[in-house]
């Protein structure tokens, strides 16, 4: 985003903040509602434009997503969307993305307040493996022709009672209203947003053997200090490496195994 839309996103992240502060507030319902009203503008084209025209004054957007809202959703919903359409947004599909990660936002900030949000990122990215290392669970999960109730069903059939609650809703709305994403795709944007909420990056780790807590912390900290921020290490194991460890922080790889040394060698000799 850029613009006008970032800055209206800033304001929606800390009116959504504010919320999360009051103790009162159903972060689970406030998390579905928003998720609700993604879904209803993603397919109104018309009318998230009308609600994100530039040309409308500010109040009537706001009127007019309050009467469209009214009853469907709780107070603090519909109060923080009519303040998102306040807003100036760059393009109307921003508004849409914004509301998604919002709704992201609210279940993972109360993970974060009852300590479980590391348990979150950790189930995040274990089911993401789980999924790349199974065909036939991504194309169950991926398959257009499966209803949202199978893959629902399925999804609770797996991480029911295994994994925290938040990352159950989580996952469960991704697949079911994937937005045009891969799943692969989508559950990297929730790791990273739930690594956001602590203003951590995140660090894939894949070893040829499980590291020890000291090699963890010392990778940790190397990597915190070249990058200027905490990361949150995401470990996979896989002995095709060979040896020693790759790492990938966004786009960006290092390569420290024996498998890449090996084909950079062998490279060299085919020239």
């Amino acid at each position: 985003m850029n613009g006008a839309s970032r800055e209206a996103l800033a304001a929606a992240r800390e009116r959504l903040d504010a919320l999360m502060d009051n103790t009162s507030v159903d972060a689970a319902k406030l998390g579905d509602e928003l998720a609700a009203v993604t879904t209803l503008l993603d397919r109104e084209v018309s009318l998230r434009r009308v609600l994100t025209d530039p040309a409308q004054a500010g109040e009537a957007k706001a009127e007019l997503a309050g009467r469209l809202l009214g009853g469907q959703v709780g107070g603090e919903t519909a109060d923080l969307v009519a303040g998102m359409v306040r807003s100036r947004w760059s393009y109307s599909r921003d508004l849409v993305d914004s509301l998604e990660e919002l709704a992201a936002t609210a279940d993972l900030t109360a993970a974060q307040q009852s300590g479980a949000l590391d348990d979150v990122e950790d189930e995040l990215f274990r089911f993401g493996r789980i999924v790349t290392s199974s065909t036939e669970l991504r194309s169950a999960l991926t398959s257009r022709t499966a209803t949202v109730a199978a893959k629902s069903e399925l999804l609770r059939s797996l991480l029911g009672g295994r994994a925290n609650p938040v990352t159950e809703r989580l996952v469960v709305r991704l697949v079911t209203r994937p937005r045009g994403r891969s799943l692969e795709s989508g559950l990297e944007s929730l790791s990273k947003l739930a690594a956001g909420r602590r203003d951590r990056m995140v660090a894939v780790v894949t070893s040829a053997v499980p590291l020890t807590d000291l090699q963890k912390a010392r990778l940790g900290a190397a990597l915190a200090k070249i990058y200027g921020r905490q990361m949150h290490l995401n470990l996979d194991v896989d002995p095709e490496v060979l040896g020693g460890i790759s790492v990938r922080v966004g786009d960006e790889v290092i390569e420290g195994t024996i498998a890449e040394r090996l084909e950079e060698a062998n490279r060299r000799l085919a020239r």
